[in-house]
């Protein structure tokens, strides 16, 4: 199944949430900035409260592409050490990639808030959106982040992912929602007509509609 657009793909998704409609104490998180279009549409159909969760991926130095892990807000770093040591990653090549995907969440995490603070996750149903699941490692490091808020359930809800990301995130997260899992996977893009870069003013935008 490909998807016209993330918006489309917001609408989809939103189809299998409807049971969260209205549903008190639960909140739509999005990892910007591909998931905000998708988040905004599951938000605006079932009701509920958006916000951002920011995620930064670690890429290699030559391969930015390629994740040596991921941060999230509140200083959580998740690493893949498998990765890092078949690359021969050194520690200060590792630090100068965190301090500066660092600077880029901090910045990020001004720009996107316009000052407000985050939501109170404690004891809240969170449903955290992302336009697809690759490696998953942005979500991992979310998961992670999340976990230490203590939320009362953790859904991860994506239009489209890899069947192996999807079926390790059934470990760690309390459900995992997905309309599809296509085989061979390729890549998150492969499976949208438009997947053009969701910009800094566009989630700006999608944000305060929910202001």
């Amino acid at each position: 199944m490909r998807f016209r657009d993330r918006t489309e793909a917001g609408q989809l998704l939103a189809e299998l949430l409807k049971p969260y409609t209205k549903q008190a104490n639960t909140l739509i998180l999005a990892l910007p900035r591909g998931g905000v279009p998708v988040a905004y549409e599951i938000a605006r159909q079932l009701h509920l409260p958006l916000d951002v969760f920011l995620v930064r991926k670690l890429g290699l130095p030559h391969q930015p592409e390629l994740a040596m892990g991921a941060i999230a807000s509140g200083g959580v770093q998740v690493l893949n050490n498998d990765i890092i040591q078949s690359y021969a990653i050194s520690a200060e090549t590792l630090a100068q990639v965190v301090r500066r995907e660092s600077q880029e969440l901090q910045r990020r995490e001004r720009l996107y808030r316009n000052e407000k603070p985050p939501h109170q996750l404690v004891d809240k149903t969170i449903i955290l959106v992302d336009d697809g699941l690759a490696t998953g490692a942005s979500m991992r490091a979310a998961i992670t982040a999340l976990r230490q808020q203590n939320p009362k359930q953790l859904i991860v809800a994506v239009p489209v992912a890899d069947q192996q990301a999807s079926d390790e995130f059934r470990q760690i997260a309390d459900q995992v929602v997905c309309i599809t899992t296509p085989s061979p996977f390729y890549g998150v893009g492969m499976w949208y007509d438009d997947f053009s870069q969701t910009t800094d003013e566009e989630v700006r935008q999608l944000l305060g509609r929910f202001s």
